[in-house]
């Protein structure tokens, strides 16, 4: 079937079987590596897009969901690592192994869209199904801060 949607800002349109997950269409065949395999079950947050203002798992989302949709990819955000939540995981060095971050940051641009200035206890909540290996969560919830306070909806 031929799915069309959006993503970062492009229209989209795939021949896919309507069940394969959105996950593998951006990684393989629009080769937008950025949003990364974790689980494959919807648990860890490593495939985390944003669909509208809303962070939803890629690998949870199929081709038949997707269609008609708006999605924005860590890719999306800037091209050059200037949106807020990009230059606030750099300023406050938060990325260990790297592999979550993608999808760490966007929950924290979800989470500033309807909480511009978010409490501990805001991001915590908003991060709590999202894992990463390396433990950096006091940095991560320092760099939500720090993306807030360099404007984080943008």
């Amino acid at each position: 079937m031929t799915i069309r949607f959006s993503v970062n800002g492009r229209d989209e349109a795939v021949d896919v079987d309507g069940a394969m997950p959105l996950l593998w269409i951006l990684r393989d065949l629009l080769g937008m590596t950025g949003t990364k395999f974790g689980c494959g079950v919807g648990v860890c947050g490593a495939c985390t897009v944003l669909e509208g203002d809303r962070a939803v798992r890629a690998c949870q989302v199929t081709a038949a969901e997707a269609q008609g949709k708006r999605f924005t990819t860590i890719e999306g955000l800037s091209s050059d690592g200037t949106h807020p939540c990009q230059r606030a995981w750099l300023e406050e060095d938060v990325s260990q192994c790297g592999y979550c971050q993608a999808g760490m940051i966007m929950n924290a641009c979800a989470l500033l869209r309807r909480t511009p200035k978010p409490s501990d206890a805001d991001i915590d909540a908003a991060l709590r199904d999202s894992v990463c290996r390396c433990g950096t969560y006091v940095r991560i919830r320092r760099a939500v801060h720090t993306a807030a306070k360099l404007g984080g909806t943008k």
